[in-house]
C-alpha cells in the first residue's frame, strides 16, 4: 500500500502512539514518521529501540511539515499542545488526538487550530495496562473500533484519510458526536475502571485479607480487577475530571442498580438475582459474538502452574 500521509508526527510515545508507528510501518502506510515526548528519558528509549524514523526535542520540531498530527498525551495536556504547535502547522495539515474524552478535548484543542488546518478528534478503543514506549505493538487495533468525531464543518477529504489509516491499521470505524463518544464510554470504559480502582482499593484497606491472600487467591474475578487497575494514573485522572459529567450520572446509575442487588440478598430473594443475572449473561454472548473477545476458558488465558 502507498503511503497515506507522507509525514506523521507522533506527540507523546506511549502505548497507543507507539502501536500506530508499529501499524503504520507494517504496512507502509507513512513515508516518514517524526515523534517526541515530553520526557527525556522517553526520547532516549524511543531512539534506543527505533521506535520512530526521527526522534526529536520539542513539539514545534515534529510537527514540521507534518500532514498529520497525532496528538496522545494526556487529556489534560492536549490544550497547552496544541496552543504550543499552532504557529508550526502547516495549511492543509490534519490534527488528530487519541484521547478517551472528546467534549472536553474539543473544547481544548479547537480554539487553537488555525484556519487551513483540520482538526478531527479520534478515539482507537484499544489499549492494555501497560505504558510507555515499548508497549506498542503492531496488531493493536486489528478488529477493535476506533471512533472518529467530526462535526459539520469536517472536510470530507481530511475525514477520508484518516478513515482509511485507520482502517489499514486494522481498525472498525465509526462516527459519532462528542457528547454521545462520551457517554457511551463512561458506561464502557470509564466507570469500569473506577469501580476497577475501588474493588482494588477495598481489598488493600480490607486488612483481615492480608495482601499475600489478595496476591496468592486472585485467580478469581479480582485478578481482572487488578488488572484494570493498573493502568497509567495520569491518563485516567484527567479522563474522569474531563468527563465528569457522564461518569458522574452513570456511577448514580450504578448506585440504584448496587442498592437494588444488596436489598435482593438481603431479602433473600434469588428470583430478581437469578433474573438480573441471567439478562447481564446476554451482554457477555453478544461481545464475544461481535468478535471484541473470546469464549475461551479463562479468557484465552494459559494458567500457570504454582
Amino acid at each position: 500500500m502507498s503511503p497515506i500521509y507522507d509525514r506523521v508526527a507522533l506527540i507523546g510515545l506511549g502505548l497507543i502512539a507507539g502501536s500506530m508507528s508499529h501499524a503504520m510501518r507494517r504496512a507502509d502506510l507513512a513515508g516518514e514518521i517524526v515523534g517526541t515526548a515530553r520526557s527525556p528519558e522517553t526520547r532516549a528509549i524511543a531512539e534506543e529501540i527505533g521506535l520512530c524514523d526521527q526522534i526529536v526535542a520539542t513539539n514545534a520540531e515534529a510537527v514540521e511539515d507534518a500532514d498529520l498530527i497525532v496528538l496522545a498525551v494526556p487529556v489534560g495536556a492536549m490544550g497547552a499542545v496544541a496552543a504550543e504547535i499552532a504557529p508550526h502547522l502547516k495549511p492543509g495539515a490534519t490534527v488528530t488526538d487519541v484521547g478517551s474524552v472528546k467534549k472536553a478535548v474539543v473544547e481544548a484543542v479547537a480554539p487553537h487550530i488555525p484556519e487551513g488546518v483540520h482538526f478531527i478528534p479520534a478515539h482507537p478503543l484499544a489499549g492494555t495496562e501497560h505504558s510507555g514506549p515499548r508497549s506498542g505493538f503492531a496488531e493493536l487495533f486489528e478488529n477493535r473500533w476506533c471512533l472518529i468525531v467530526p462535526d459539520e464543518n469536517t472536510d470530507a477529504q481530511a475525514l477520508d484519510r484518516l478513515t482509511c489509516l485507520w482502517e489499514a491499521m486494522g481498525s472498525n470505524v465509526e462516527t459519532m458526536d462528542a457528547e454521545h463518544h462520551d457517554l457511551v464510554l463512561a458506561v464502557t470504559s470509564h466507570t469500569p475502571h473506577l469501580i476497577a480502582y475501588t474493588m482494588v482499593g477495598v481489598a488493600d484497606d480490607l486488612r483481615r485479607v492480608t495482601d499475600s491472600e489478595v496476591i496468592k487467591f486472585s485467580a478469581a474475578g479480582f485478578r481482572d480487577f487488578t488488572r484494570i487497575a493498573a493502568s497509567d494514573p495520569t491518563m485516567w485522572r484527567d479522563v474522569f475530571l474531563s468527563n465528569k459529567e457522564a461518569t458522574l450520572e452513570i456511577l448514580g446509575r450504578f448506585t440504584e442498580e448496587l442498592f437494588a442487588l444488596q436489598r435482593a440478598i438481603r431479602t433473600g430473594d434469588g428470583d430478581q438475582l437469578f433474573d438480573y443475572f441471567t439478562r447481564t449473561r446476554a451482554i457477555r454472548r453478544g461481545i464475544i459474538e461481535a468478535g471484541q473477545d473470546t469464549d475461551a476458558p479463562d479468557f484465552g488465558r494459559v494458567a500457570k502452574k504454582p
